[in-house]
């Protein structure tokens, strides 16, 4: 099976969700050596998701790693809002070719990207998961938001109403945990073999500013962490 089911270095969530009481358990480390392969990138100067600018900061945000990383790159949104409010920044701004999901099928965007040098994939959930590509034409993943289930999603606000009645605190022990795995494997796309190199990067501040974003952090692969362009370019000047 999938190798996401951790929260917080435990398989309590996964375990609920599926209702097993016992299990017998086991933890393997990953086989990748993230602190040589990866740098994780949280950007301190943009503001909150709900703010009216955070697409205009975003789209500057991405324009500047992806002109870091030359392009090779899947940039993941939450919603296909927030998609198209950058994607016209992006395609006026870069010299690289920009693969867009829902202009061709899942498939064939994938083997574009593949074959395409120094591409850049812009997409929506149907690509955090399910998606492998090996070597130097994906050398970095950028994220958007948390991503946070709608709670005006039928099947979250009934789980939400659900977790409340019983007296559980439905955001911790629902929301947070979902979106935690969510983010791994959105993220789990960039290393795929012992020899891939690349940047992670997360652009909602809440990762850093608020009380839940450090169970985001320990959850994600232990990467060094950075907060400047400058330790970005440094990373991609590496051959």
């Amino acid at each position: 099976t999938s190798a996401t089911l951790a929260v917080d270095s435990s398989f309590e969530y996964v375990k609920g969700r599926l209702g097993i009481r016992e299990a017998a358990e086991v933890r393997v480390a990953s086989e990748f050596d993230y602190t040589r392969q990866a740098l994780l990138y949280l950007p301190r100067r943009i503001p909150s998701p709900k703010a009216p600018t955070f697409s205009a900061a975003a789209a500057r945000e991405v324009i500047e790693i992806l002109t870091r990383s030359r392009g090779r790159a899947f940039v993941l949104f939450t919603s296909y809002a927030m998609l198209r409010a950058v994607q016209p920044f992006v395609e006026m701004s870069l010299p690289y070719p920009i693969l867009v999901q829902g202009t061709a099928p899942r498939s064939t965007l994938l083997e574009q990207f593949r074959s395409t040098p120094n591409a850049v994939l812009l997409a929506t959930s149907s690509f955090w998961q399910g998606v492998d590509v090996v070597g130097e034409a994906l050398s970095c993943v950028i994220v958007d938001k948390l991503p946070f289930a709608s709670p005006g999603d039928p099947i979250t606000a009934a789980r939400i109403e659900a977790i409340k009645a019983r007296g559980g605190d439905a955001f911790a022990d629902y929301q947070v945990p979902l979106a935690i795995l969510a983010l791994q494997q959105g993220l789990g796309r960039l290393i795929r073999h012992r020899t891939d190199r690349g940047l992670l990067a997360v652009l909602d501040p809440r990762i850093r500013t608020k009380g839940y974003g450090r169970r985001f952090i320990a959850s994600l692969p232990p990467a060094p962490v950075v907060h400047d362009l400058q330790a970005v370019e440094r990373f991609f000047s590496i051959v």
